[in-house]
């Protein structure tokens, strides 16, 4: 098969939903199942990066309601349950007795929840950013500190429901979105919504590239300039277009997206509370291996996350280990990216 970015494949899986998926990569070789994060967002392509996809395989689904499943922006029996029981449903599909689950941010989130669920499923975990759906957590992308509101040079003025702090904002947006109508606010809100979050981004970012100058490390600090430079020029155009009265197509899919963002982040995730200690408890038991790998200047997830998580291991080293990079959140980071592959790539034994 190509390892061109194919045209999704689709899956019914109850009511409406139809679930987009990808394959990708030689399928004689080593199964990975990519799950993106979000909520509300889809895989792209830069997620495959860490895997040699001529030795291994990348199944790439877009969660409900998410990218090119249908219906976008559908939050009506979309709930970590379900999505739990589309990945299963997908596996038999495809024929796959055990896989590895590479994922990122809140997908590591889905990844726990699949592994409580279906453990014997589950060869390794490869989880990226890890996310724990804290108060604290939604507090940082929607009501960010000084450096998030200086570097995109306003304050966040979301429409207000009656109560307190996060849980009001966000049903408040949650109300304003699912209102179905293109309007001016609507846009607003989710332009800023989409700035912020790369802002965060962007601040995360930043931090590794004055530690990486700071020690000396010219080679690092040289690529990580790049991103910092493709990641401003994003926000610069999403600075520009904020405040525009014409709805296009990216703003639909904002909407799609940050409708099943308000309405995941209004539930906390649809986790309960110990729920994702119990996931990696339950990982540990089933000889599941996971490789936790966490930018230390993680600006949206915090990388004690992964450090606390990593910490449950009873089972000895092998099977948990912990690596701290030297970015920010996103994937694609080079520190970060080289830590995955080399966490994808071990059972191969090479990098390829």
């Amino acid at each position: 098969m190509s390892h061109v970015w194919p045209s999704p494949q689709y899956l019914p899986i109850g009511g409406q939903h139809r679930m987009a998926y990808r394959v990708v990569g030689n399928q004689k070789g080593e199964a990975w199942l990519m799950l993106h994060g979000g909520p509300g967002a889809s895989c792209q392509p830069g997620m495959l990066q860490p895997l040699d996809l001529a030795k291994q395989w990348a199944v790439a689904p877009d969660q409900r309601g998410c990218g090119a499943s249908r219906p976008r922006g559908e939050i009506a029996r979309n709930t970590l349950q379900a999505l739990v029981c589309d990945l299963e449903a997908l596996r038999q599909k495809l024929g796959v007795e055990r896989w590895n689950v590479l994922a990122g941010s809140w997908g590591t989130v889905v990844a726990l929840a699949y592994v409580q669920r279906h453990p014997q499923r589950v060869d390794r975990l490869v989880l990226r950013g890890a996310f724990a759906t804290s108060r604290r957590e939604l507090a940082g992308l929607l009501q960010p500190g000084g450096k998030v509101v200086g570097r995109v040079g306003f304050e966040p003025r979301w429409p207000r429901a009656p109560g307190y702090g996060v849980p009001s904002v966000l049903v408040a947006l949650r109300k304003v979105i699912q209102s179905g109508t293109g309007g001016v606010t609507v846009l607003r809100v989710v332009r800023r919504w989409n700035t912020l979050e790369m802002a965060c981004a962007a601040v995360g970012m930043r931090r590794s590239l004055r530690h990486a100058v700071s020690s000396g490390d010219q080679v690092l600090a040289t690529r990580i300039r790049r991103d910092v430079a493709g990641l401003g020029r994003g926000l610069r155009r999403a600075l520009a277009n904020k405040d525009l009265l014409r709805s296009r197509p990216v703003d639909r899919r904002l909407r799609d997206k940050y409708r099943v963002q308000a309405h995941y982040l209004l539930q906390r995730g649809f986790v309960r509370p110990g729920e994702l200690d119990r996931a990696v408890h339950t990982a540990s038991g089933a000889g599941v291996a996971i490789d936790w790998v966490h930018g230390q200047f993680d600006a949206v997830c915090p990388s004690r996350n992964s450090q606390a998580w990593a910490a449950l291991e009873t089972g000895g080293a092998e099977r948990m280990r912990l690596t701290l990079t030297r970015s920010g959140h996103l994937g694609h980071e080079a520190d970060t990216l080289q830590a995955l592959r080399l966490a994808v790539r071990r059972n191969l034994g090479s990098l390829g």
